[in-house]
C-alpha cells in the first residue's frame, strides 16, 4: 500500500493545508466536494499543489507532522520545486 502526503492551497500563495491519506483520488474528491466540514471546506482550499508517495504509514506521518512545523516559506519553496504556478494536480491523478 502507498500513502500519501499532500498540501492544499486556496490559490497561489494562499491558504496552505496539509495532509495524509492511502487512497488519494479519493480524498481529494472529499476535499473538492467538501463532503466532510472543517478547515478545508471553511478556507476553500481544494487545489491539490504538492504531494509525495511513501511506502510505511508510519513514515508519511511522522512527515506530515514534520511539514506541519516548517515556516510557510520553507512550504511555499517546496512546493515551487516541483509546481512553480501552484496549478491543480489532481486532474494529473484523476487521468
Amino acid at each position: 500500500m502507498q500513502y500519501y502526503v499532500y498540501m492544499l492551497a486556496s490559490e497561489r500563495n494562499g491558504t496552505i493545508y496539509i495532509g495524509v491519506t492511502n487512497d488519494i483520488l479519493r480524498r481529494m474528491w472529499e476535499h473538492r466536494t467538501e463532503t466532510m466540514q472543517g478547515f478545508t471546506s471553511r478556507y476553500g482550499v481544494k487545489r491539490l499543489v504538492w504531494f509525495e508517495v511513501h511506502p510505511s504509514i508510519l513514515n508519511a506521518i511522522q512527515r506530515e507532522k514534520n511539514l506541519k512545523h516548517w515556516s510557510r516559506a520553507w512550504k511555499m519553496a517546496l512546493i515551487e520545486k516541483t509546481n512553480p504556478t501552484w496549478r491543480d494536480l489532481y486532474d494529473d491523478l484523476a487521468e
